[in-house]
């Protein structure tokens, strides 16, 4: 899997490790959906850091498309709102 993290690049994460990142997901959407502001920030960073601690960086001259799409660190509730799918924050990329 290809995981986009906004701003900072892309990463190759292990399929069995994607279990892991959709439960992350999971708990940064009730956060968002729920307002919780230090919880969606401190979350959206735990996820950040596990993608980049268990995934490995794509080369920039490696041209691949992004299975999933993370917001950036610095982004804010209303900015994540846009990043929100309907069902989870950490989206698909479009075809």
């Amino acid at each position: 899997m290809i995981v986009r993290i906004s701003g900072s690049g892309q990463y190759e994460l292990r399929d069995d490790l994607a279990h892991r990142l959709d439960v992350m997901d999971g708990r940064l959407t009730s956060a968002l959906h729920e307002h919780r502001e230090a919880d969606f920030h401190q979350l959206l960073a735990e996820a950040i850091d596990f993608v980049q601690t268990s995934g490995e960086p794509v080369a920039h001259e490696r041209i691949v498309s992004s299975d999933v799409i993370i917001p950036p660190e610095d982004v804010t509730l209303p900015e994540a709102q846009s990043f929100f799918n309907g069902e989870r924050l950490v989206r698909s990329q479009p075809t």
